[in-house]
This record gives structure tokens, C-alpha cells and sequence, in this order.
């Protein structure tokens, strides 16, 4: 099922605006469509009029109308789905295990047919770009993001353009026939993610291009804040731990920020949930950072040959070489804010973690998703935490084999082949 974009006339007749834009450091005001704060490094935040979470009788992420940065109604069955947890639960002794899974499963109600969390971003991003008036966007994926935009944007009038490196092609699949205004670039395999992220810069620097932003997009954060609220509405209260696998820790931060908005709300409870995020060895420069107590990553130390470790990962869609983890309201402030854990997983751990997810709440998960079971296998190792404690497990992509089953898969072909970023980017754009 592709999502139509509708109008709304919530907040239309109102003079109060819906939302607005504000830098977390300086507190400067800015329109809609801001990316950068034009005084220092901080991120840009949503602040929405409505304090309380009301939930709309809407379909998908619509239900959290409210929260997101857009004025028009999105019609998708895409949404975190929050079920608690029985049988990895009874295996790792605890009480109250509660599942965010964001994936294709149509039994638990979760129908996010890209079968990534990263559709929960695309949908307001597309929306807040469209509204903005900006038609034709720029992003970079290691697979999975490009994807979930790609879907989104089939049968839109808003032009993608998508550049991805060579390792992330097999991921870039549809569950429906792609449609002329997806347009998809790949990188030579000599190329890794951050020179994905160069090339799309580039080319969002074209005239009448433009970037969808990553971590400085609110609509991206706060359509993965959902997972956050879903299992808030669920638990009837904000969980005690959140844990997750990240490579350049927005999804942490988007758990961060819904996390304040809760509590800002009253309703879920006054303590903020201890964010647990979750690295694939052996890249993990966020990991080696925290773990001795600097604000900032130092690339020789942190990351030393990234390629080489990148290729090294069991799942190279989690490595980012530009995390924004030291900008203020960053990676590093979420988790100081929250007093959070890293963990680092090894491929061994990581498979593991997969069987026995697999086994034991009986659904296929992405490699990422692994990793982040792994790490609350490694918490409870570790007895970091109390079996009756309430937990959020994010599984932030599942259900291929289980989406096989009822769909056709399409696979992407990218209508330009670079080696290099010394080429001619305005061919690309004609």
C-alpha cells in the first residue's frame, strides 16, 4: 500500500503556529525548512504548541499528527509497532521486555513494507521538503535510509536523488515498481559511506537541489521519536532503559528528544529513559570516545584506517564517519542527559543475538537490529540492569524474509555509476 499526502485543516484557521524551530544552544528562532543554526554548531529542535500527545484516529505515524513538523495528514500504514515481550524475554530473565519492532509483520500489526525504522523519517521529511516547497532532494544512504525514501517518494511529484556506495546496493529494493522520479546514483566499490555524503553534498548544492539534511532534519528525528511514543502509549509510562543500535547515533538522539517531550507532557512519568546505544565492532568511534570521557572524536584514535574496519563490521550500514556526536544536543549530550551506556558487539555476538531472537520471539531481524539485541544480551551480562525494570528494545529493521512471502521485491538500478568525485555533477541532474 503507497501513502497519499492529504491536506489537513489542523492548525489552519489558528494563528498559533503548530511548531517552531529553535537551536538548543543559542535558542534562535528559524523557519520551517532550516537546516543549520547561523550562530554556532547546535541542532536544531522542535518546540510544538500542543504539550500533550494526543493521538489521532489517524493510520500509521499519522496517529502522531501532533509531534511531527508537518500541517498535512499523512496517510501510510508505516508505524512502530510495541508488543511485550514473551519468549526473549523468559530467556534473558526478564520481567517487563517490551519490543519497538519496526518491520514488516502483519500478525503484530507492523507493516513497514521497507522493513526499516528509516521509513518512519522518510514520510514527515518528504511532507515537511514538499510543504516547504522543496521538490527535488539530495541524500546519502549506506542502503537502508535510501530505501525507505525511495518508497516513500513512489509516485510523488518530489524528485530523490539517492547516492549510494557500491556495498549498499543489494539493499536498495522496493516492494513495488520504482517510479521515473527516483533517481539513484552509486559509488565505485572503492567508495564507502562518507563518500556518498561528499557526493550528495555536492550535488545538493546545484541549483534547485536540495539536502534533506540527515541529523539536522527535525522531520527525521521526530519521525523516529515515534518509537519513543509508541512505547510510551503502550507501557502507559516511559520506559526505564531504551536500547539501540546506532552508526551515527540519531535515533538515540530522537529517543532523547521525544523522551523530554514526554516528560515535559506529565502523563508518562519525570525520569528520563537511560539510553543504552549499541556499536559494531570494530568501528565504533562514538563507543571508543565515551568510553574516556571526550566531548569529541579524534579520528586517529577513534577510527584509525576506517576502511579497513568498516569492511571488517557485520553490519556496515551502522559505521559513519561524521557521527554528530560532540554538536551541542548531539549523541554526547543525549546520553550525558540520560546517563547512558555504550556498548561495543562483535560479529559473533551479533549472530548470536540473531538466532536467538529469531528462535525465541519468532520473526527475521536485519544485522543492525542484531547488534542492538546484542548489547541487551551484554547489559544483562553485565547486570546493568533489574530484571522487573521496564525496557525498550528498538528492533529498527525486520520481517524481509516474512515480507517475501506476501511481495515481489524490485530491485533499484542506478542510472549513474561514479568512480570518483571528480566528475561533472550537473549531467546528473538533467
Amino acid at each position: 500500500m503507497q501513502s497519499t499526502i492529504q491536506p489537513s485543516i489542523l492548525h489552519a484557521e489558528s494563528e498559533t503556529p503548530k511548531f517552531t524551530i529553535e537551536c538548543v544552544r543559542c535558542h534562535s528562532l528559524y523557519q520551517t525548512d532550516e537546516l543549520v543554526c547561523k550562530n554556532d554548531n547546535g541542532l536544531l529542535r522542535t518546540s510544538y504548541t500542543s504539550r500533550h500527545l494526543h493521538m489521532h484516529d489517524l493510520p500509521g505515524i499519522g496517529k502522531f499528527l501532533d509531534w511531527l513538523p508537518v500541517t498535512a495528514q499523512i496517510n501510510t500504514p508505516a508505524s512502530p509497532v510495541t508488543y511485550k515481550s514473551t519468549g526473549l524475554a523468559r530467556e534473558l530473565g526478564l520481567t517487563n521486555l517490551y519490543i519497538g519492532f519496526n518491520g514488516y509483520w502483519p500478525e503484530q500489526g507492523a507493516h513497514i513494507q521497507t522493513c526499516s525504522f528509516k521509513e518512519l523519517e522518510a514520510y514527515p521529511t518528504l511532507q515537511l521538503m514538499q510543504e516547504s516547497g522543496n521538490n527535488k532532494i539530495v541524500l546519502a544512504s549506506a542502503g537502508n535510509t535510501g530505501r525507505a525514501f525511495a518508497h516513500a517518494a513512489v509516485g510523488t511529484d518530489i524528485d530523490v536523488y539517492i547516492v549510494v556506495p557500491e556495498s549498499g546496493m543489494s539493499k536498495m529494493w522496493l516492494p513495488e515498481e520504482p517510479t521515473d522520479n527516483i533517481h539513484l546514483i552509486s559509488m565505485a566499490d572503492t567508495c564507502d559511506y562518507a563518500d556518498a555524503i561528499q557526493m550528495a553534498g555536492k550535488i545538493a548544492n546545484l541549483p534547485g537541489m536540495r539536502s534533506e539534511g540527515g541529523v539536522r532534519n527535525v522531520a527525521r528525528r521526530d519521525g523516529m521519536g515515534t518509537v519513543m511514543l509508541d512505547a510510551a502509549v503502550t507501557m502507559g509510562r516511559m520506559p526505564d532503559h531504551y536500547f539501540q543500535a546506532i552508526g551515527s547515533g540519531t535515533g538515540g538522539i530522537a529517543a532523547w528528544e521525544a523522551s523530554l517531550r514526554l516528560r515535559a507532557d506529565g502523563r508518562y512519568g519525570e525520569t528520563l529513559p537511560r539510553l543504552h546505544l549499541i556499536q559494531n565492532l570494530p568501528f565504533a568511534p562514538i563507543l571508543n570516545a565515551w568510553q574516556h570521557s571526550r566531548r569529541d572524536i579524534v579520528e586517529e584514535i577513534d577510527m584509525p584506517d576506517p576502511k579497513k574496519l568498516i569492511d571488517r563490521m557485520y553490519a556496515d550500514v551502522l559505521s559513519n564517519r561524521h557521527p554528530p556526536y560532540s554538536m551541542p544536543g548531539g549523541v554526547y549530550d543525549a546520553l550525558t542527559d540520560t546517563n547512558g551506556a555504550m556498548y561495543g558487539i562483535s560479529t559473533q555476538e551479533a549472530r548470536q543475538a540473531k538466532t536467538l531472537f529469531e528462535r525465541s520471539e519468532g520473526i527475521d531481524i536485519v544485522a543492525p537490529a542484531a547488534v542492538g539485541v546484542a548489547g541487551l544480551v551484554q547489559a544483562v551480562q553485565e547486570d546493568a540492569l533489574n530484571k522487573d525494570d521496564f525496557i525498550l528494545l528498538n528492533i529498527t529493521g525486520g520481517g524481509v524474509e516474512r515480507l517475501k512471502e506476501d511481495f515481489t521485491l524490485h530491485h533499484l538500478q542506478p542510472e549513474f555509476k561514479l568512480d570518483s568525485q571528480d566528475i561533472d555533477i550537473e549531467l546528473i541532474v538533467r
